[in-house]
């Protein structure tokens, strides 16, 4: 999970790993227009919940003024997330899509992090995910993200994520965090989600499974929308992929609580009918409204198993990730709303 706001030039420098240096001088002395590739200020950004991020500047003088001639991004990886996915996948992944147009160019690697190419548009706010036009832009860009033909096994991984994480949550944990989290009866509500997500028409794609708004960006002149941050990316029922979007609006990263979900701002039927209409319509196909109304129930369902995957990731990131965040209250949250929002979503599914 990933949103960006920008944070102190000093604290970030101090926090950038030697290799990654050596990287930057490398690539800045073959810029032309760069005239002194030690020249370069770094500035952490502030929000990251996985990674630490910096953004890193050279002036078009090479003296530290005037206007900015180059951009790239550092990407050190969080301690212990290698728990959450597979890095190597990770970088595949990223590379794979920077082939295909899909996202910022891989510049450099070094063993705990790599730079990237800076993408000159802007990350989405959470007002933004609101907007008609942009959400019409991001499902029109999630439908071409989701029909992507990646190197990769075409089957959902959604399952087989939610039980790795639940027996690693079951490893870091207290005997009093696990009775708090019911971490013994989840097993059962995993296998209960399956199964009554099993009879639904599956459609599979390739899915981001972390599409907050701090991994969008669009560039304001083209309205070209570009989706980042593939940790988390795998191929997964496509309604899963929306209804962790349609979760992600109750979040604002931005705040002096961060952790702190609103659960009044969850998209509304019309919005939420609205999205997935331009994303049907997407395929040159005029959707029915049986289509229409058939993903939307799946989508509905599928929000239980988003709370479920992501208050597992709250409640192994407190043991495993530094980062200053309210990793357990964030994880209550969502294992509230499973308990409270199942019943009603799932009516009496057989246990």
């Amino acid at each position: 999970m990933m949103a960006m706001k920008i944070g102190s030039a000093i604290e970030g420098e101090s926090r950038l790993p030697k290799e990654a240096w050596k990287i930057l001088h490398s690539l800045a002395s073959k810029w032309s227009d760069v005239s002194d590739s030690r020249a370069l200020v770094v500035v952490q950004l502030k929000g990251a919940m996985t990674n630490e991020v910096f953004e890193i500047n050279w002036s078009a003088e090479g003296n530290g003024g005037g206007e900015t001639g180059r951009k790239v991004l550092v990407r050190t990886y969080g301690e212990g997330v290698d728990v959450f996915f597979d890095r190597e996948d990770e970088i595949r992944t990223f590379e794979f899509m920077s082939k295909h147009g899909q996202g910022p160019r891989l510049l450099g690697r070094f063993p705990n992090g790599r730079i990237e190419e800076f993408i000159r548009a802007r990350t989405l706010s959470a007002t933004d995910l609101r907007d008609p036009e942009i959400s019409a832009l991001l499902a029109s860009k999630l439908k071409e993200f989701h029909d992507l033909d990646m190197p990769c096994p075409k089957k959902a991984h959604l399952w087989y994520r939610l039980r790795n994480w639940l027996k690693a949550a079951q490893r870091f944990c207290s005997s009093e965090e696990a009775k708090e989290f019911c971490l013994d009866t989840l097993e059962k509500e995993i296998s209960t989600l399956n199964s009554a997500l099993s009879a639904d028409d599956q459609l599979i794609g390739f899915c981001h499974n972390d599409l907050q708004y701090g991994n969008i960006m669009m560039d304001e002149e083209t309205r070209q929308i570009t989706i980042i941050d593939y940790e988390y990316a795998s191929f997964n029922p496509i309604a899963y992929d929306i209804a962790n979007h349609f979760c992600e609006m109750t979040a604002d990263y931005h705040t002096n609580i961060p952790h702190i979900l609103d659960y009044s701002k969850y998209p509304d039927h019309e919005e939420r009918k609205r999205f997935v209409t331009v994303y049907l319509k997407s395929s040159e196909k005029q959707p029915s409204a049986e289509e229409i109304e058939n993903l939307l129930q799946s989508i509905e369902k599928y929000t239980l198993a988003s709370h479920l995957l992501w208050g597992l990731w709250g409640v192994i990131s407190e043991h495993v990730n530094e980062i200053d965040f309210n990793y357990m209250e964030y994880a209550r949250q969502r294992f509230e709303e499973f308990w409270s929002k199942k019943p009603l979503i799932l009516g009496s599914q057989p246990q």
